[in-house]
């Protein structure tokens, strides 16, 4: 019999209806989004009138998500960057010095002294004053290397060690080379996401492209300088030992030393180890505070590995300067007054308290592990983005009619029916976007367009079955559930397949790829519910209140 029992119409009219109510924040999307700015404001800056009115224009009570929209669409910056993996070579290198001096300090009598030589920057050339020590070295040095796990599963040492004369030579294998260009790209990848998150933006793309690229999108952001000037502010921090002051920037720093300036005393200069004995890469927590003047401050936490070093430093160096470098400037240079254990401790300067806020927040982000160099720059503004979305809109609203006229004028009721069900599957659809928190791009347009085509191939199917069926004077109710039974089948296997290629599109696409297979995925959903289910309700709640003798599809 043609009937849908009563605990399934309220399951698809609940569906609709809150698929409807989280589509409904995009038809008033300017007054929800500066709802939402404000409601971040507040919890992040604090409450004013101004932002407690914004946040109060869209009831609490109401669903509030939005489709983001893409960059073709709403403006913003595009940056293409190469990051330069073969600084962090050198800074393996450096970081890797104490410890070969220390190994081999602790057989000076075979290998005699030993001096920290000039060479390449990806090797680290130590000469020793007995050459026949040299086999001893070797295997000292060799004894510090780790195993690098490779893709392949097979550990080889992260280190090579080569004698060359009296010159220990020390560079790292290929294996840890290539492990380190791919740390070195997903830190980058996840510093760049972190500070751009800290503006607030929606839905940046950011991602690899090739062996050392990454491609950045954000949109909402003013100009790719803009941009540019977010990302490439390093907030590189570290902990170096003072070797003197000097008032000649130009003054000889020494072997091994670097020479910066002082934030604090203009005109001053401070000569530092270029080793560090803690870096930045090491803080867990960093946060805007004050001194015991009342200054703004910030407090620092490091992990467990830079808290063991920091307290073994500060015992065994009581009394004397330890710089706290940061972007090379020296922002401070307290001295140990006593041991620290804890491995937290604090920093002052000459900083506001929004200038102490952002370097927490560049702290916490953590420094870019590697230089880049920006290939490529674009900024597309927002009337730009404004016309995409009017042309889009023209190209939806045309669809949309054109279908509706067709279908009514090939089917009738049953046609209006299925125009019925198909505006409920577009609210459907930004539902669902909202959902998920999609980003719409133009490409997510034209798979909008496409999916308002498709959405009345299953209703077609049927009603043409419908129609076969009453050609063979079966009565009106037997003819429509007929009609619906036997093209399920045929309905459900072209949308699996067109489904299938969505995602295929979306694992192996990327960019507006993605954006087209992402609505394109999602029309083909709420389609198919909209046809089998919604279409199917209207027709069986019109018949059983008109109880037709015969119908006409």
């Amino acid at each position: 019999m043609l009937q849908i029992e009563g605990w399934k119409r309220i399951g698809i009219w609940l569906t609709v209806a809150v698929g409807l109510a989280l589509a409904m924040p995009n038809f008033f999307y300017g007054t929800v989004e500066r709802s939402n700015d404000a409601e971040a404001e507040i919890e992040v800056l604090g409450a004013t009138s101004e932002r407690t009115a914004a946040a109060a224009a869209w009831p609490a009570f109401l669903p509030d998500s939005l489709v983001n929209l893409g960059l073709d669409l709403r403006g913003g910056a595009h940056l293409l960057a190469e990051v330069h993996v073969e600084d962090v070579y050198a800074e393996r290198m450096n970081a890797l010095w104490p410890e070969v001096r220390d190994t081999l300090r602790a057989e000076r009598e075979t290998v005699g002294t030993i001096r920290r030589q000039d060479g390449p920057e990806d090797e680290l050339r130590v000469r020793i004053s007995e050459p026949e020590g040299m086999g001893r070295a070797l295997e000292v040095v060799r004894g510090l290397a780790t195993p690098s796990v490779t893709l392949t599963g097979l550990a080889q040492n992260d280190i090579e060690v080569a004698g060359d004369g009296d010159l220990v030579i020390v560079r790292l294998s290929d294996a840890e080379r290539a492990a380190t260009d791919t740390r070195t790209i997903q830190q980058s990848l996840e510093i760049i996401r972190r500070r751009v998150d800290e503006v607030g933006t929606r839905e940046p793309t950011i991602q690899r492209q090739g062996e050392d690229r990454i491609l950045i999108q954000v949109p909402g952001i003013g100009s790719a300088e803009e941009l540019k000037a977010l990302i490439g502010t390093t907030a590189k921090l570290t902990f170096n030992p003072v070797v003197g002051r000097t008032s000649d920037p130009d003054a000889a720093p020494g072997a091994r030393n670097v020479i910066y300036p002082s934030l604090d005393e203009p005109g001053t200069y401070y000569i530092i180890e270029e080793t560090a004995v803690v870096t930045g890469e090491e803080l867990t927590d960093a946060q805007p505070s004050f001194d015991q003047n009342g200054r703004p401050a910030v407090n620092f936490r490091f992990n467990p590995s830079g808290a063991r070093k920091f307290g073994d430093y500060t015992l065994e160096n009581v009394g004397s300067p330890f710089a706290i470098v940061l972007d090379e400037e020296v922002i401070s240079a307290p001295v140990i007054q006593d041991h620290i254990p804890g491995g937290s401790g604090i920093i002052t300067g000459q900083f506001s308290v929004e200038e102490s806020t952002q370097l927490a927040v560049l702290l916490r982000a953590g420094a870019l592990p590697a230089e880049m160099t920006f290939l490529e720059e674009r900024t597309i503004g927002p009337e730009l983005g404004q016309d995409s979305i009017d042309a889009g809109t023209i190209a939806c609203i045309v669809a949309f009619i054109a279908v509706l006229l067709f279908m009514g004028a090939s089917y009738g009721l049953f046609g209006l029916f299925a125009n019925i069900a198909l505006i409920i599957n577009v609210g459907l659809l930004f539902g669902l976007l909202s959902l998920i928190g999609a980003t719409l791009t133009l490409p997510g347009i034209a798979g909008i367009v496409l999916t308002i085509g498709m959405a009345v191939d299953a209703n077609v199917l049927i009603f043409e079955r419908i129609r076969e069926e009453l050609k063979t004077a079966k009565g009106p109710a037997r003819a429509i559930e007929l009609g619906y039974e036997k093209a399920l089948s045929a309905i459900i296997d072209a949308n699996i397949t067109t489904f299938i290629t969505a995602v295929i599109l979306f694992t192996m696409g990327s960019g507006p790829v993605r954006g087209f297979s992402v609505t394109l995925g999602l029309g083909i959903l709420t389609s198919v519910f909209t046809a089998i289910f919604v279409t199917r309700l209207l027709i069986v709640m019109w018949f059983e209140r008109r109880r037709p003798k015969t119908i006409e599809v």
